[in-house]
């Protein structure tokens, strides 16, 4: 049984992992919930049958909790998991695991003296759709890529931006680094690594320090081309969050509004199950989360009870995440292309 504390109850805690430790999860469950706003940590606990902590520090310290979710404000991520580290807790961090490539970096090394698993959460590398993607991709089935892109079109209200952290430069940036990122991790995973970068952005609705509307146009080291797209400006609702991979030998679109549909899979070179993929893989999801949070977080409670340390889904396959995102920022403030490997970073992201 693995016994988790969970720091942050707002909007991720309260309807996706409310859902997944009362209907999902098997061997473990929640002890106590901290929030700045104790109203939230009430809430959700209540809902959890766990108890209220008075801070964090209250519940680091519980000798009952083996394993901390962090889902505090972005910007806290760092701190938070290196703290429930050095106490000597297991770390699963919602996205990002950290503003900066380098705190990510600390982090592992911390958690490997430390002895604990540190684990990120990108739960739509473990949607049907994406996974099937992927072993497309490690087949060599798409032959040369010629052309990896994703849209992102959701809708978020000025009043998401009034909570005091949400699209600010220190704590969270804009759509790239918030609700986009995990397509820029899709699409790094499927066909990264990325070699440069050209960006844009605009505040196009919303009134925030970072951005609502980003593109950027992409080359990868492997010689294809690709691009991103996303906002936050679709109206009235989360309309798609899309990926398309174009090879010589074929053509995946993988849709729906969390990446977990597919929409096209057309190979030249054919396999039997081919015709019934986009009905054995594709999902009807409620929400952008999708429904992926529970097998990740079930796929980690199997690994801390079979007494391994080493995270489903590592914070080293993350970097590349975190570092394309700091060039598509880096590539904006200086108005020019960059270049991934001179290991461009954002001069405001996680700064301020």
């Amino acid at each position: 049984m693995i016994r988790f504390g969970i720091i942050g109850a707002g909007r991720v805690v309260s309807p996706r992992y409310v859902d997944v430790f009362t209907q999902e999860l098997k061997d473990t469950s929640v002890v106590a919930v901290c929030d700045l706003v104790r109203e939230k940590a009430v809430d959700v606990s209540a809902r959890l049958g766990a108890e209220v902590a008075v801070d964090k520090e209250a519940l680091l310290k519980r000798s009952d909790i083996d394993a901390v979710i962090i889902a505090s404000e972005s910007g806290k991520h760092f701190e938070h998991a290196k703290q429930a580290l050095l106490a000597g807790k297991h770390v699963v961090v919602e996205k990002p695991p950290c503003m900066l490539p380098a705190q990510l970096d600390e982090l592992v090394a911390l958690a490997r003296t430390q002895q604990r698993m540190f684990a990120p959460i990108f739960q739509n590398r473990y949607n049907p759709a994406m996974r099937a993607v992927k072993q497309a991709a490690q087949a060599g089935r798409f032959g040369k890529i010629v052309l990896a892109t994703f849209r992102l079109r959701w809708c978020r209200y000025q009043d998401y931006y009034e909570d005091g952290w949400h699209g600010t430069w220190a704590m969270d940036g804009g759509v790239i680094n918030q609700q986009a990122i995990h397509h820029v991790d899709a699409l790094q995973w499927v066909c990264g690594p990325v070699s440069e970068v050209t960006a844009f952005k605009a505040n196009a609705l919303n009134k925030l320090e970072a951005e609502d509307t980003m593109i950027a146009s992409l080359r990868f080291a492997n010689g294809a081309l690709g691009s991103m797209e996303a906002t936050t400006a679709a109206r009235p609702k989360d309309f798609e969050a899309s990926l398309s991979i174009v090879g010589e030998k074929g053509l995946v679109v993988i849709g729906g509004i969390a990446l977990n549909k597919i929409e096209t899979w057309d190979f030249i070179e054919r396999l039997p199950e081919d015709d019934t993929i986009s009905l054995t893989h594709s999902q009807e999801v409620p929400t952008g989360y999708g429904l992926s949070h529970g097998p990740l977080l079930q796929d980690i409670v199997s690994r801390l009870n079979d007494g391994s340390l080493e995270p489903p889904i590592t914070p080293e396959s993350c970097r590349p995440t975190i570092e394309l995102v700091h060039a598509v920022y880096r590539s904006i403030e200086d108005r020019m292309p960059v270049q991934l490997k001179d290991s461009p970073l954002s001069v405001r992201l996680g700064r301020g």
